[in-house]
């Protein structure tokens, strides 16, 4: 059969669904992986696995109308010109749009994944609700295609059937996007003292300001522990600049690594993995340190409370309060131990729920895909 995916960004094609994909084409698909940009580093990665590589217009972020219809267009000539039995969408314009092209040039099979809301549903304000009504009204008109639509947490799933978005029998709950445990193969916690590390788009919604925040108070106190920032800016209505982010720099209270195609590194020199997120789906993020044996700080929200058993692989905190983040900081500095010990327990929930061949067998399985060789 001939599989089309498409993404909102060409790295995470192989970084996050490069298993996925190797498994279509194991099973003898023709498969073509499609994203808004060319990829120095994707393509060529995309094409070793036996995958064929298209980009597409798109604006991953904000809503102008000419831009979204150009999106729309290009995917009905090339649906049309493609002719793919299965179309899989994940991220919020592919899924909008690509759902939309689908249905208008009678692709047999739509699938879908949602892998976070963003802004229209985190914010309150007359901007948002705008955005939210006329989000909804689209992905209706998307989703109505949809053969199956997959969740990463329980929250999102039930808010969008609440909706009216998408029915319970054509919706599946997934533990996230899974992760590779050998391409992320524990590594012991830094030794050098305390070091707490954030990799995140430089966005608001991913708790970067309290996690600031909490770096201030908790230095106060403990002037040599270390925080690091790594992560991409990125055009989003709650954007960081490059102002913020270099005058925390110079307050000494970060340091920023930049962006990264390999977060291994990163997490290997940390010493517990922080993500003080207001939503997620279920952050890759988090996954990854959690396979590397890391210690995990996120928040009490959707997404993220899925991939930590409080007290034992990690602690969780409230969103938005950075006194409590600062807090939970500190009970890895006063006692070293849970280092370790809670990383242990992180790698051991990584084997048993978010191993990435068993939560792919699930969505083989779901796409009429499935087979009785081992994925």
């Amino acid at each position: 059969m001939k599989i089309v995916v498409v993404g909102g960004l060409a790295d995470s094609l192989v970084r996050f669904r490069g298993r996925m994909l190797e498994a279509f084409v194991g099973r003898g698909h023709q498969v073509t992986a499609c994203a808004p940009e060319e990829h120095p580093q994707a393509q060529p990665a995309l094409e070793a696995m036996g995958v064929t590589y298209q980009p597409i217009p798109m604006q991953r972020t904000g809503m102008n109308p000419l831009e979204d219809l150009k999106t729309l267009l290009h995917m009905v000539r090339f649906f049309r010109r493609a002719r793919p039995d299965i179309v899989f969408f994940y991220t919020i314009k592919p899924v909008i749009y690509g759902s939309m092209a689908a249905r208008l040039t009678g692709v047999p099979k739509v699938v879908s994944m949602v892998t976070g809301i963003g802004y229209p549903f985190l914010y309150p304000g007359f901007k948002a609700r705008v955005l939210r009504a006329l989000t909804c009204f689209i992905m209706g008109l998307g989703f109505k295609k949809n053969r199956v639509v997959f969740f990463q947490n329980s929250e999102n799933r039930d808010l969008f059937i609440g909706l009216g978005l998408v029915k319970k029998d054509r919706s599946i709950l997934i533990n996230g996007s899974g992760v590779d445990l050998e391409d992320y193969a524990v590594a012991p916690p830094a030794g050098q003292g305390p070091v707490f590390l954030l990799i995140a788009r430089l966005i608001r919604d991913k708790g970067i300001v309290e996690y600031v925040e909490a770096a201030r108070i908790v230095k106060r106190r403990h002037p040599e522990a270390v925080f690091r920032l790594v992560g991409p800016f990125y055009p989003n209505p709650t954007a960081l600049s490059k102002d913020e982010v270099e005058g925390w720099q110079r307050e000494g209270l970060i340091e920023y690594c930049g962006e990264t195609e390999d977060v291994r590194p990163h997490i290997a020199r940390a010493s517990v993995y922080v993500l003080p997120s207001y939503r997620e789906g279920t952050p890759r993020s988090i996954l990854e340190a959690m396979s590397m044996g890391r210690a995990i700080i996120t928040t009490d929200v959707p997404g993220c409370r899925e991939t930590v058993v409080d007290g034992e692989n990690g602690i969780l905190v409230p969103p938005y309060d950075a006194e409590k983040l600062a807090q939970a900081m500190e009970c890895f500095i006063w006692d070293p131990e849970r280092i370790a010990s809670m990383g242990r327990e992180s790698r051991r929930i990584a084997e048993e729920k978010f191993d990435v061949h068993r939560v792919n067998a699930v969505i083989l399985k779901a796409m009429g895909l499935s087979d009785e060789k081992t994925i």
